[in-house]
């Protein structure tokens, strides 16, 4: 069946309905100034810096807690639940923040679902994360990132991937 091309809004509804609707009428997530799922958390958005093709929060059910700065750097995909929490709590007095390590992540970065990113974590560029890692720490460049009984594991990428827009994929 022939539908004719959208014009103007019509060809935006979905990210209309989606994202428009939740975040400024209803005011969810409201105070974010790019998309964010409904579903989704993001605290202290103004303390996050993000390069281009990155929208942190744009999938369903992630937490982002970034009061203590979170650094992201061009074309970030986070999956589904997945926390990414830039403070911590006093080990004495749980109503206060400790002292901040922030978050920094690289270029070119995937992020799979589940996945828990913890204060002070460094994420170089071209790295793949696995669905349930628990991130603390340095994670070099070019490198997979995979949870195997319990414990990380971390294999070398062949090389720093480049996108060909032209044929749309990664050579």
């Amino acid at each position: 069946m022939y539908q004719r091309p959208r014009k103007g809004y019509q060809a935006h509804y979905r990210v209309i309905s989606r994202y428009f609707f939740h975040q400024k009428i209803l005011r969810i997530n409201g105070k974010v100034a790019w998309p964010v799922d409904f579903r989704s958390k993001v605290f202290g958005a103004e303390h996050i810096a993000k390069g281009v093709c990155c929208d942190p929060g744009d999938n369903i059910g992630v937490y982002i807690n970034a009061y203590g700065g979170i650094t992201l750097g061009d074309n970030v995909n986070i999956g589904p639940n997945s926390i990414l929490t830039s403070t911590n709590h006093d080990q004495y007095d749980h109503r206060k923040l400790s002292k901040t390590k922030g978050i920094t992540i690289g270029n070119n970065v995937w992020i799979g679902g589940n996945c828990s990113i913890l204060a002070g974590s460094n994420i170089g560029d071209n790295v793949t994360i696995g669905a349930g890692c628990i991130i603390h720490g340095n994670i070099p460049p070019n490198t997979l990132v995979l949870l195997d009984k319990a414990q990380l594991k971390f294999v070398e990428k062949s090389g720093p991937y480049q996108w060909n827009s032209r044929e749309e994929k990664l050579t």
